[in-house]
């Protein structure tokens, strides 16, 4: 037990001996020694501690720089920690591309849903109006006929009653007027709020053919389009049914050409096209001529195609022949009836050797 005694003795005896041979650590030892205890103490740190607050710089004013041009630490009371961040510029490109992207989303389901409630309330007034009796049809108007009547037009396009612009079928309409020989093209056209327009494009006469009857004792008077279309048998104006054909029928009759001496069994029906070759080649020809010698021609003899011949107005016959070189045989014609006032038949058959006869 002596010699422990001894031991720490021997050093708490080292441990002064070492304090005093150190100047800072005396001082230090001295200062604690002249620190007040108790109350007087705690005052003491209290002063202190509000002295050292009072001279802390305001975090509004400026920091001044230590002595040797050293600033405080953070969190020392001088400048106020920072928490200090990094962030890529290309998170910063995506996110905005990204905020960006969802507004304009929004944007487009905005109106998306805008247009697709004028959409429907758009269908919902369609069904409604096209179920209800609004826009009635209360007249039915006619243009463009000349040799069809009105009630003909009224009849052929047969619009139901009790009928809406927005019901009516137009397309049947056009359908049916088109089945008529006499009409080359048709449009309905409505016209709000109560009238429906059937606007109509006539075929003309270019012709009256004397076809024979089956018996062959006798002939009937047809009307045919330019188009070689037979539009219809022409009746005898004091008739009943030419009471009831339009007077332009009988107009246009008088002032065309006529073709004679079609063969027997030359077919003709209302609405079809002529296949009698004898009379589609006496079309082509005055059809395909271009001078004064067209509107000359009364009447032209179909017997067959190489026989056609020609009568102008003042009873000179042109041997024309096929519908060939129409334009030369014309020129031919032209010259020969100049050179010769009183020329009264010409054969242009053979257009490079024409012969004819003079009074």
């Amino acid at each position: 037990m002596a010699s422990n005694y001894n031991r720490k003795s021997a050093s708490s005896g080292s441990r002064k001996a070492r304090g005093s041979s150190t100047p800072g650590r005396g001082a230090r030892a001295s200062s604690s020694a002249s620190r007040p205890s108790g109350r007087g103490a705690a005052r003491s740190s209290a002063g202190r501690a509000s002295a050292g607050r009072s001279s802390r710089p305001s975090q509004q004013g400026a920091y001044r720089a230590m002595p040797g041009g050293r600033y405080p630490a953070a969190g020392s009371g001088g400048y106020p920690q920072q928490r200090l961040t990094s962030v890529r510029v290309g998170d910063l490109d995506r996110a905005e591309r990204a905020s960006r992207a969802q507004s304009t989303y929004r944007r487009h389901v905005v109106r998306l849903a805008v247009v697709a409630s004028l959409v429907a309330a758009l269908v919902i007034g369609a069904v409604v109006a096209y179920n209800s009796s609004l826009f009635a049809v209360e007249n039915v108007t006619v243009s463009g006929v000349e040799h069809l009547t009105t009630e003909d037009m009224t009849a052929m396009a047969n619009v139901p009653a009790n009928t809406t612009l927005l019901r009516v079928d137009a397309a049947g309409i056009r359908e049916r007027l088109l089945k008529n020989a006499w009409v080359a093209d048709a449009e309905v056209k409505r016209v709000f709020p109560n009238t429906l327009e059937l606007a109509v494009t006539e075929r003309t006469i270019a012709a009256v053919v004397a076809v024979p009857t089956e018996d062959a004792k006798s002939v009937k008077q047809w009307a045919i389009a330019s188009d070689h279309m037979w539009l219809m048998p022409i009746p005898d104006q004091d008739s009943e049914a030419g009471k009831r054909t339009s007077p332009k029928v009988y107009e246009d009759a008088a002032a065309v050409l006529s073709i004679t001496d079609v063969p027997y069994g030359t077919k003709a029906e209302i609405g079809t096209y002529c296949s009698d070759d004898n009379v589609n080649n006496a079309l082509d020809i005055v059809s395909g001529m271009t001078t004064e010698l067209a509107g000359r021609v009364t009447k032209v003899s179909a017997t067959d195609a190489e026989g056609t011949t020609l009568t102008l107005d003042d009873n000179v016959e042109i041997a024309f022949g096929k519908a060939e070189d129409i334009r030369d045989k014309e020129r031919v014609v032209l010259k020969i009836m100049e050179e010769n006032p009183t020329v009264v038949y010409i054969n242009v058959r053979a257009v490079d050797r024409p012969t004819w006869r003079a009074l």
